[in-house]
């Protein structure tokens, strides 16, 4: 197995994390994906684990035995159910904690929800975009607006105000387009668009990324499963494609949709600030933004990125990027 079977990242490495199970079984396991910690035995096969998985996810509740093919705990499970439409509800008080503090000892258990069938939190969309793009970014709104109330653009140009701007299937006022100077600075540009968020949560995309408006429509429900666990931040896995070819640059999780409240920090390459606590965010495998970027683009932005903020460009994407996916 090269790549996890949940989350697909090329990231498993040895560990010497164990699990407990209800009776006291204690299972020690040698690999761990280092993104979504899940738990392996070396000669762990993809298709058995996913296949466990998928059957032990089409019921009520979910509790892994010593058994399985893999391990998860709790935290690892919500992500991982995410990926078939399932939402995970910490069944009493000891895997509530268990959720707030992974990767704990305690073996995965869960009441199994579906996503579509939960109670919603409301989600604005924004979106950054440069002024030539902006008439292709309204273009593709009309097809959102079965889930979201609430749309701000924030344009890469001198600052003005938002404007309302009338698109078909919003309200006359859902959707407001401001601009505000780039200025070198990814993270402030993204505060700033979160400060345009009329709802609890946003979902933030660039002019040159798309979410499909079947995977945006569980948005708001992963957004009360987060509330639920006490997170703030959700992780989507971004597909890069280099003139139109899938790059092995995969999961490339992108932490977009938040609390309207939180805050990003890095002038590139930026993220949500969760205080030094990543436990206060979570991935979701339920869909994945479409990356569409140009060889040239690849070549030129890791130096432009390097001289925005030296040292943290990550030159070495450039080559990265070129690469094909590989399972």
């Amino acid at each position: 197995m090269r790549r996890c079977f949940v989350c697909r990242a090329d990231t498993l490495e040895p560990t010497d994390r164990t699990l407990v199970y209800p009776g006291g079984a204690r299972r020690a396991f040698a690999r761990a994906c280092a993104s979504c910690g899940a738990l392996f035995d070396a000669g762990a096969d993809d298709a058995a684990c996913r296949a466990h998985l998928a059957a032990h996810l089409a019921g009520e509740m979910v509790r892994l035995a010593p058994d399985a093919p893999y391990g998860l705990d709790i935290y690892t499970l919500r992500t991982a159910a995410t990926r078939l439409g399932r939402g995970i509800h910490a069944m009493d008080a000891a895997d509530h904690a268990a959720l707030l503090r992974p990767h704990s000892e305690r073996a995965a258990c869960g009441r199994i929800v579906d996503l579509a069938a939960m109670p919603k939190v409301p989600v604005s969309l924004g979106l950054l975009c440069r002024p030539e793009d902006l008439e292709a970014v309204l273009a593709g709104l009309s097809a959102h607006a079965a889930w979201t109330r609430d749309v701000a653009v924030l344009v890469d140009a001198p600052e003005t105000p938002p404007q309302v701007r009338v698109v078909a299937g919003f309200a006359p006022d859902a959707v407001r387009i401001g601009a505000r100077s780039l200025a070198g600075d990814f993270a402030a540009q993204r505060n700033a668009l979160q400060d345009l968020a009329r709802l609890p949560w946003m979902l933030q995309l660039d002019a040159d990324e798309e979410l499909s408006p079947a995977a945006a429509s569980l948005l708001p429900a992963l957004a009360a499963l987060a509330e639920a666990g006490e997170a703030v931040s959700i992780g989507l896995p971004r597909r890069n494609r280099v003139d139109g070819i899938l790059s092995d640059v995969y999961p490339d999780v992108q932490y977009r949709l938040n609390r309207a409240t939180m805050r990003f920090r890095g002038r590139v390459h930026e993220r949500p600030d969760l205080g030094g606590d990543w436990r206060r965010g979570f991935i979701t495998l339920h869909g994945a933004i479409e990356h569409r970027l140009s060889r040239a683009h690849v070549a030129a932005r890791s130096v432009c990125y390097e001289a925005l903020d030296p040292g943290r460009g990550r030159l070495e994407e450039a080559t990265a990027l070129l690469r094909v996916y590989r399972p």
